[in-house]
């Protein structure tokens, strides 16, 4: 996206208080603001992992969930995520539902750079393969839900911490993952 994009920003109740640049709220000291995750299952079950493009500010060529995004000023979250989905993977959704809708987080990359979001996250489907955006996606990959909760545990680190926290989450990707850290 380019510098005209604005991001909605958030209270600490999650209530919208204005508008940014994008390209302004991620740094050292990211204001909280709206974004979005979603999580996409083709016919055979798989869930489509991508790796971030190495040009993103933040997290440059990690593994994570399908696709991110943020709303534009005004733009419904349904909109935004099937533009998203489109932009950055070429993507035609269905069955697009709401699954985590008071997901948050904030987390730090190796830069410096935060992320500070209250983020839904949707799960949805397609009969379609993904076509790359490369400013976007570096690599995709559809994976069994129960691998990717084996490798969300052994490594997470090589993960967006987003995703790691959503796997958590969702049923999704339950292999006994979520079970396994409440008992720690």
């Amino acid at each position: 996206m380019n510098d005209v994009d604005h991001v909605v920003l958030l209270d600490d109740e999650g209530r919208a208080i204005g508008t940014a640049p994008k390209s302004s709220v991620h740094g050292l000291d990211t204001a909280l603001h709206l974004a979005f995750s979603c999580h996409v299952m083709n016919p055979r079950g798989e869930v489509l992992v991508t790796r971030r493009a190495l040009s993103k500010k933040t997290w440059p060529g990690v593994w994570s969930n399908s696709f991110c995004g943020h709303p534009r000023p005004a733009e419904p979250v349904l909109a935004a995520v099937h533009r998203r989905a489109e932009f950055e993977l070429g993507l035609t959704l269905t069955d697009l539902e709401l699954a985590l809708p008071l997901f948050r987080y904030r987390a730090t990359d190796a830069s410096g750079i935060v992320e500070h979001e209250v983020c839904p996250v949707y799960t949805a489907r397609t009969t379609q393969e993904p076509v790359l955006n490369p400013l976007e996606v570096a690599d995709a990959q559809w994976v069994d839900p129960a691998d990717l909760a084996a490798s969300l545990e052994s490594t997470p680190w090589a993960f967006s911490p987003w995703l790691v926290l959503q796997a958590e989450q969702l049923h999704l990707f339950d292999s006994g993952m979520s079970r396994q850290r409440r008992a720690s």
